[in-house]
Parts: C-alpha cells; structure tokens; sequence
C-alpha cells in the first residue's frame, strides 16, 4: 500500500485472508464522514514527468482504479485517456498540449474530493479516512495521531506517533488493522487494545 493518502480500501483481515475477502466474522465498523470529511481532497495520483513530445504524462498511481475518475483538482485536469505499461500509468489531459506543459506539472498531485469515491462495503475503510485520526486506548489513553498505513501482505498495519516531547517527535508503533487490535473507530478517533501498545 501507498505510505501516502490513499483511497486503496481495507478491511478487518485475519492473517492470511485475501485482500478481496468480503466476509469477516467480526468486521471493524464503517466511519460516517463528517460534511468537511466527505469534501476533503484525496490524492488519487501524482505525475512525475513528461512522456513523448504530445503533452501526455507519466502518473505514480496510488488507487486501485483511476478510470472511473475523469475530473481532477476541482476541474483543472480532465482525464482524456489513460493506458498502463511495463514503466508505469501514462495518460493524457485535455488541458496540457504539449510536453513543456507536460513538465511544468511534474509533482502535481491529482486529487477528487472525499465524496467522488465509491461507497465502501460494510467493515471496509478508505486510508484517507484513517490518516490523521486520533488515537486512544481502549482505556481512554491519548496515544497519538495514525502518521502512515502499510501492508506487507497480512492486512494493513497503521502506524502511530505518540505527541512530541521536548521539542522532538514522538516516537512511533505499528497496530496490525484488526478488530482485535482495533476493536473501534469513527471519523473523529480510533481506538486501539491495550495489548497492542507499545509501552517503548
């Protein structure tokens, strides 16, 4: 999964279930999104440079599906084409003629707002409705804000940094996304079980 915001979904896995596993004996709830969630803007894909001479781009993609997207930051990109290729997503905008245009966008993030993505199934969660979050134990313990969300093939693991202390970073531990170690969250907290905090 991307390490930046994302609309990849998730879900309340067990080890070694599939990523696309519709049921789930205990599935983590769904978040209701506040008004201000729903319009946030969500990074879809980043272009990282020019391809050819006819304006088309290069994207780093970081959904599952960009096609179904034609609009991108708040009308100022319209989606022409899109194809995939062994190097990665290339498409091509109606609003960049040429290669020079091309290049002036390079690391322009291409976003849709919160509400432009697909409704999620019951259990499943957008990155970008976890990223930011606060944090707490099941005891109530403030324990950070979610920094990142990984997966390294079991499910996706959230990574949380504690508040700063003395003009330094909080430090910061991984929770697996799973309903044991995750038994609760909406859109303004997440809740994590005491045995699943790093006390370091």
């Amino acid at each position: 999964m991307p390490k930046t915001p994302s609309p990849h979904r998730g879900e309340g896995r067990g080890e070694g279930e599939s990523q696309a596993a519709s049921s789930r004996t205990a599935p983590l709830p769904k978040p209701l999104p506040s008004g201000e969630r729903a319009s946030q803007p969500v990074t879809l894909a980043v272009i990282t440079g020019a391809h050819g001479v006819t304006g088309e781009v290069r994207l780093k993609v970081f959904a599952e599906d960009l096609k179904p997207h034609k609009s991108f930051n708040a009308g100022a990109l319209t989606l022409k084409a899109l194809r995939i290729t062994p190097q990665g997503a290339i498409a091509r905008f109606t609003e960049i003629p040429d290669r020079t245009a091309a290049e002036k966008l390079r690391g322009t993030e291409l976003t849709v707002p919160r509400s432009a993505l697909p409704p999620l199934g019951e259990g499943e969660y957008y990155h970008a409705d976890l990223l930011g979050l606060a944090v707490v134990s099941d005891a109530g313990e403030p324990l950070g804000r979610v920094v990142l969300i990984e997966n390294f093939g079991a499910g996706d693991v959230i990574e949380i940094e504690r508040p700063a202390e003395g003009g330094k970073p909080g430090k910061r531990f991984m929770v697996p996304m799973r309903p044991e170690a995750v038994p609760e969250w909406d859109s303004e907290r997440l809740v994590v079980a005491a045995a699943f905090v790093d006390q370091g």
